[in-house]
Protein backbone atom coordinates (compact mmCIF):
# COMPACT_ATOMS: atom_id res chain seq x y z
CA UNK A 1 0.00 0.00 0.00
CA UNK A 2 1.48 3.12 -1.08
CA UNK A 3 2.45 5.37 1.78
CA UNK A 4 0.27 7.94 0.91
CA UNK A 5 -2.97 6.17 1.39
CA UNK A 6 -1.43 4.93 5.05
CA UNK A 7 -1.81 8.45 6.52
CA UNK A 8 -5.65 9.27 6.28
CA UNK A 9 -5.79 5.62 7.94
CA UNK A 10 -3.42 6.02 10.44
CA UNK A 11 -4.99 9.80 10.89
CA UNK A 12 -8.42 8.36 11.47
CA UNK A 13 -7.38 5.31 13.77
CA UNK A 14 -5.68 7.79 16.16
CA UNK A 15 -8.74 10.20 16.00
CA UNK A 16 -10.74 7.05 17.13
CA UNK A 17 -8.58 5.47 19.54
CA UNK A 18 -7.29 8.63 21.05
CA UNK A 19 -10.81 8.55 22.91
CA UNK A 20 -9.84 5.61 24.60
CA UNK A 21 -7.23 7.07 26.58
CA UNK A 22 -10.30 8.73 28.90
CA UNK A 23 -11.09 4.62 29.77
CA UNK A 24 -10.00 3.77 32.99
CA UNK A 25 -9.75 0.19 33.35
CA UNK A 26 -7.06 0.99 35.87
CA UNK A 27 -8.24 2.50 39.48
CA UNK A 28 -7.99 6.15 39.46
CA UNK A 29 -5.51 6.21 36.81
CA UNK A 30 -5.20 8.67 34.26
CA UNK A 31 -2.70 6.59 32.16
CA UNK A 32 -2.71 5.99 28.60
CA UNK A 33 -4.66 2.48 27.41
CA UNK A 34 -2.26 0.90 25.11
CA UNK A 35 -4.84 -1.54 22.56
CA UNK A 36 -3.10 -4.25 20.65
CA UNK A 37 -4.48 -7.32 18.42
CA UNK A 38 -3.80 -8.78 15.24
CA UNK A 39 -5.95 -6.73 13.02
CA UNK A 40 -7.62 -3.20 13.54
CA UNK A 41 -10.76 -2.09 11.22
CA UNK A 42 -11.73 1.70 12.01
CA UNK A 43 -15.06 3.20 10.82
CA UNK A 44 -14.81 6.47 11.05
CA UNK A 45 -18.24 7.98 10.38
CA UNK A 46 -19.88 5.43 13.31
CA UNK A 47 -16.76 6.50 15.47
CA UNK A 48 -15.75 2.89 16.17
CA UNK A 49 -12.67 0.95 15.98
CA UNK A 50 -12.81 -3.13 16.32
CA UNK A 51 -9.63 -4.78 17.24
CA UNK A 52 -9.78 -8.35 16.17
CA UNK A 53 -7.45 -11.21 17.44
CA UNK A 54 -6.06 -12.02 20.87
CA UNK A 55 -7.08 -8.29 21.55
CA UNK A 56 -5.59 -7.16 25.04
CA UNK A 57 -6.16 -3.13 26.44
CA UNK A 58 -3.70 -2.31 29.20
CA UNK A 59 -3.74 0.43 31.50
CA UNK A 60 -1.15 0.48 34.19
CA UNK A 61 -1.53 -2.63 35.75
CA UNK A 62 -4.94 -3.63 34.61
CA UNK A 63 -5.88 -5.61 31.64
CA UNK A 64 -8.23 -6.52 29.54
CA UNK A 65 -8.00 -9.77 27.25
CA UNK A 66 -10.57 -10.69 24.93
CA UNK A 67 -10.56 -12.35 21.09
CA UNK A 68 -12.15 -9.11 20.40
CA UNK A 69 -12.41 -5.67 21.39
CA UNK A 70 -14.97 -3.20 20.05
CA UNK A 71 -14.14 0.73 20.98
CA UNK A 72 -17.24 3.19 20.48
CA UNK A 73 -16.63 6.76 20.84
CA UNK A 74 -19.31 9.90 20.94
CA UNK A 75 -19.25 12.10 17.98
CA UNK A 76 -17.52 14.87 18.93
CA UNK A 77 -20.36 18.34 19.12
CA UNK A 78 -20.41 19.21 15.24
CA UNK A 79 -17.66 16.61 13.91
CA UNK A 80 -20.59 14.55 12.47
CA UNK A 81 -18.07 11.83 12.00
CA UNK A 82 -15.74 12.82 9.87
CA UNK A 83 -12.01 12.26 10.18
CA UNK A 84 -11.22 14.03 13.25
CA UNK A 85 -14.90 13.84 14.40
CA UNK A 86 -14.93 11.18 17.30
CA UNK A 87 -14.39 12.52 20.40
CA UNK A 88 -14.40 10.47 23.99
CA UNK A 89 -14.69 6.79 24.77
CA UNK A 90 -18.20 5.66 25.30
CA UNK A 91 -17.78 2.06 25.85
CA UNK A 92 -15.85 -0.69 24.84
CA UNK A 93 -17.35 -3.73 23.91
CA UNK A 94 -14.97 -7.37 25.06
CA UNK A 95 -16.41 -10.71 23.13
CA UNK A 96 -15.08 -13.97 23.38
CA UNK A 97 -13.55 -15.74 26.67
CA UNK A 98 -13.01 -12.03 27.99
CA UNK A 99 -9.95 -11.52 30.93
CA UNK A 100 -10.03 -8.56 33.29
CA UNK A 101 -6.52 -8.69 35.80
CA UNK A 102 -5.36 -6.26 38.34
CA UNK A 103 -3.02 -6.95 40.39
CA UNK A 104 -5.05 -8.31 43.19
CA UNK A 105 -7.39 -10.03 41.16
CA UNK A 106 -8.48 -12.06 38.10
CA UNK A 107 -11.69 -11.87 36.33
CA UNK A 108 -12.82 -13.99 33.38
CA UNK A 109 -16.32 -14.36 31.45
CA UNK A 110 -18.09 -14.85 28.42
CA UNK A 111 -18.60 -10.98 27.18
CA UNK A 112 -17.49 -7.59 29.27
CA UNK A 113 -18.52 -4.15 28.51
CA UNK A 114 -17.08 -1.09 30.14
CA UNK A 115 -19.02 1.66 29.98
CA UNK A 116 -16.98 4.99 30.45
CA UNK A 117 -19.71 7.26 31.92
CA UNK A 118 -19.82 5.09 35.14
CA UNK A 119 -16.72 4.09 35.29
CA UNK A 120 -18.27 0.06 34.88
CA UNK A 121 -17.19 -3.26 34.07
CA UNK A 122 -20.17 -5.41 33.46
CA UNK A 123 -18.81 -9.13 32.82
CA UNK A 124 -21.55 -11.85 31.53
CA UNK A 125 -21.72 -15.63 31.14
CA UNK A 126 -19.86 -17.98 32.87
CA UNK A 127 -18.37 -15.36 35.26
CA UNK A 128 -15.27 -16.51 37.64
CA UNK A 129 -13.75 -13.84 40.11
CA UNK A 130 -10.49 -14.94 41.83
CA UNK A 131 -8.32 -12.95 44.38
CA UNK A 132 -5.59 -15.31 46.36
CA UNK A 133 -6.89 -18.34 46.84
CA UNK A 134 -10.91 -17.19 47.33
CA UNK A 135 -13.21 -17.85 43.97
CA UNK A 136 -16.89 -16.04 43.39
CA UNK A 137 -18.61 -17.17 40.89
CA UNK A 138 -22.17 -16.44 39.27
CA UNK A 139 -23.72 -15.28 35.65
CA UNK A 140 -23.28 -11.24 35.70
CA UNK A 141 -20.59 -9.23 37.71
CA UNK A 142 -20.77 -5.34 38.20
CA UNK A 143 -17.61 -3.97 38.57
CA UNK A 144 -16.83 -0.32 39.26
CA UNK A 145 -12.98 0.01 38.14
CA UNK A 146 -13.11 3.73 39.79
CA UNK A 147 -14.18 2.48 43.35
CA UNK A 148 -13.15 -1.04 43.31
CA UNK A 149 -17.21 -1.56 44.32
CA UNK A 150 -19.03 -4.53 42.73
CA UNK A 151 -21.48 -7.32 42.99
CA UNK A 152 -22.44 -10.63 41.61
CA UNK A 153 -25.41 -12.25 40.58
CA UNK A 154 -26.96 -15.96 39.33
CA UNK A 155 -29.26 -17.34 36.86
CA UNK A 156 -31.47 -18.56 39.87
CA UNK A 157 -32.86 -17.96 43.06
CA UNK A 158 -33.87 -19.96 46.22
CA UNK A 159 -32.34 -22.13 48.77
CA UNK A 160 -31.34 -25.42 46.61
CA UNK A 161 -31.51 -23.97 43.29
CA UNK A 162 -28.62 -24.79 40.84
CA UNK A 163 -26.56 -21.28 39.10
CA UNK A 164 -26.88 -19.30 42.39
CA UNK A 165 -23.95 -16.99 43.26
CA UNK A 166 -21.46 -19.28 45.32
CA UNK A 167 -18.15 -17.97 47.10
CA UNK A 168 -15.34 -20.42 48.32
CA UNK A 169 -13.24 -17.91 50.75
CA UNK A 170 -10.08 -19.19 52.89
CA UNK A 171 -9.45 -17.42 55.76
CA UNK A 172 -6.15 -15.03 56.34
CA UNK A 173 -3.34 -16.73 58.11
CA UNK A 174 -3.08 -13.61 59.93
CA UNK A 175 -6.68 -13.87 61.17
CA UNK A 176 -6.72 -18.18 61.76
CA UNK A 177 -3.16 -17.33 63.84
CA UNK A 178 -5.38 -14.19 66.22
CA UNK A 179 -8.01 -16.97 67.21
CA UNK A 180 -5.62 -19.57 68.65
Amino acid sequence: MPTKHLIPIVATAVALVAGSAAAQLAKNSDAPVDITADELEVTNNACTAIWKGNAEALQETSRLRAQVLKIFNKPAAGGGGQTGGCGELDRLEAEGQVYYMTPDQRVRANQGIYTAANSTLTMTGDVVAVQGQNVIRGTKMVFNTKTGEGNMVGQATGKNAQGRVRGVFYPSKSNAQAKN
